[in-house]
């Protein structure tokens, strides 16, 4: 697997079993153990009506009779399902009957299945891998479904997951538990859909949407709780290694996350990394995790809508303010990403709109690095090029220099559009007194590496003036603050107005309510 490595700092219809209801009248759920969510919270500002997955508490039952010609496996047996599944021939169902299934007790111990197969949990059905097994899952036959099963105790090694080890197409993961392993609960292949399971308390992720060497083109995540990942606390084991989150995406072209609830992850909530394209990330409810609610980097084309956003980023927001680090890092960050019309999607920008963000540390930060390109060693990213060029070879001296390459050899956050949003910021909520209260639109200056064409101030220019980055018509409660260009230009609200910024044209400011 390649190593990722990212720039955060500076300078580098809905199935009803698996929802609760929030009515723009409040949340009828109180939060997981921990959680910091409160009854009565408001969700979005549209007025449309949200759901959101609480399936941990309440997961859906399975089923109590095993389908017809479904073949039934003893959790009394060891190594049953596997071996079952080795007979049988392709497309067959099993039926797992209610207790705790074990695999051999072997390190590499797994269940491979066959195209088509289906595996279906009775009531109490668990496939426990007991700390032993690394998988429970894998191969790379396509269209296998899993559904009503509770899969617990796997140990992957870092960045691998326990059901699809092997990143195969089409899976259907549906209605189940993933829980409490090492590394990823699951992976994720092309046309994988994810609906309304429990992914809670994974060492490293919910779910790692990666294949190797390869693009995941279509991906649908809907209707499940994601909850407490990263239980090992890797970006403190490596730090700045990136590698956290309760999902996280790279290089998947075409994903539609919806309806989740994803919250108390140590890290961030969602994160997107590398060349993803055509996100759609819409009515979800993502609060309390301890670091950014989603931060969509080096990616391409996306819709970020309907979703209620609260109470994110205050545990590594304020540990970034106390250590002095005056960036402004954002709940909702939005790094060297834009919209770009040559790559073929459902939307030819980032267009971030009729949300509610509430008490979070700092808001929305657009941020471009000019030292991080393609072919530069402050790429984080192992060397991946640009989707406008994918030789990296090309991006050095000296073409680099002229167009198109001097265009098309940088993620450029460009084309984003954030409107009719309301931002509410009460700092003793949150126990802030300062640097907790940003929008920030800004690059750095440009120094590294020698032979880089964008040093200077040249990106800081374009990410301003030049690049279509707009805030308007949104609706901002509290004591907001403004940066622009640089981290040295802090702006109150007529100054962002003004020129030369002339952002927020047609938004109401209520400072007063939010001090």
């Amino acid at each position: 697997m390649r190593t990722k490595w990212h720039n955060r700092a500076w300078p580098a219809a809905l199935p009803a079993l698996a929802l609760v209801l929030l009515a723009t009248a409040g949340c009828t759920g109180t939060g997981s153990p921990g959680s910091s969510a409160k009854p009565g919270a408001s969700p979005s500002t549209s007025g449309a009506r949200q759901q959101v997955a609480r399936v941990c508490a309440k997961p859906p039952a399975g089923l109590e009779k095993p389908p017809a010609g479904a073949v039934e496996i003893d959790p009394g047996k060891v190594g049953d399902l596997a071996t079952k599944t080795g007979d049988a021939p392709p497309g067959t169902t099993f039926w797992l009957r209610p207790g705790k299934h074990r695999l051999p007790a072997e390190r590499y111990a797994q269940v491979i299945p066959k195209e088509g197969d289906r595996y279906i949990g009775a009531p109490g059905a668990v496939l426990d891998g007991r700390k032993k097994n690394q998988y429970a899952f894998g191969g790379d036959a396509p269209d296998v479904t899993i559904s009503h099963l509770t899969v617990q105790g796997f140990v992957p090694p870092q960045d691998e997951g326990v059901v699809n080890k092997g990143s195969a197409d089409g899976w259907v993961i549906e209605h189940s538990a993933i829980q409490y392993n090492s590394g990823a609960g699951l992976m994720a292949g092309a046309r994988q859909q994810v609906r309304d399971n429990c992914l809670r308390g994974n060492g490293q992720y919910g779910m790692n949407a990666y294949k190797d060497g390869d693009s995941i083109r279509g991906l649908v995540v809907e209707g499940n709780e994601i909850t407490g990942n990263n239980t090992g606390d890797w970006e403190k084991r490596r730090k700045g290694c990136g590698c956290t989150g309760g999902i996280k995406f790279w290089a998947v072209d075409r994903a539609d996350i919806r309806a989740n609830w994803v919250h108390d992850n140590r890290g961030t909530g969602l994160w997107a990394d590398t060349n993803n394209n055509d996100f759609r990330i819409e009515n979800n409810l993502i609060e309390a995790n301890d670091g950014a609610a989603l931060i969509y980097e080096i990616s391409y084309n996306a819709v970020v809508r309907d979703n209620t956003i609260r109470r994110n980023n205050l545990v590594e927001g304020r540990r970034s303010a106390e250590r002095g680090d005056a960036f402004p890092y954002g709940s909702v960050y939005i790094s060297e990403s834009g919209g770009e019309p040559r790559v073929d999607a459902r939307t030819d920008k980032i267009e971030v709109y009729r949300n509610r963000l509430e008490n979070n540390w700092n808001g929305i930060t657009l941020w471009e690095s000019a030292d991080r390109f393609c072919n530069s060693p402050a790429n984080t990213s192992s060397g991946d090029c640009t989707l406008l060029v994918k030789d990296k070879e090309r991006c050095k001296r000296p073409g680099i220099k002229t167009e198109p390459l001097y265009a098309d050899c940088r993620w450029k956050t460009q084309r984003v559009d954030i409107h009719d949003n309301r931002f509410v910021l009460a700092k003793p909520e949150i126990d802030c007194s300062s640097r907790c209260d940003r929008m920030a639109l800004l690059s750095n200056y440009g120094t590294y590496p020698n032979w880089s064409p964008y040093k200077g101030d040249k990106v800081q220019k374009s990410i301003t003036d030049k690049q279509h980055n707009r805030w308007h018509d949104n609706a901002y409660v509290g004591p907001w603050r403004f940066v622009a260009q640089d981290m040295g230009k802090v702006l109150d609200d007529g100054q962002w107005q003004a020129l030369p910024y002339e952002q927020d044209a047609g938004s109401t400011f209520d400072l007063p309510a939010g001090g």
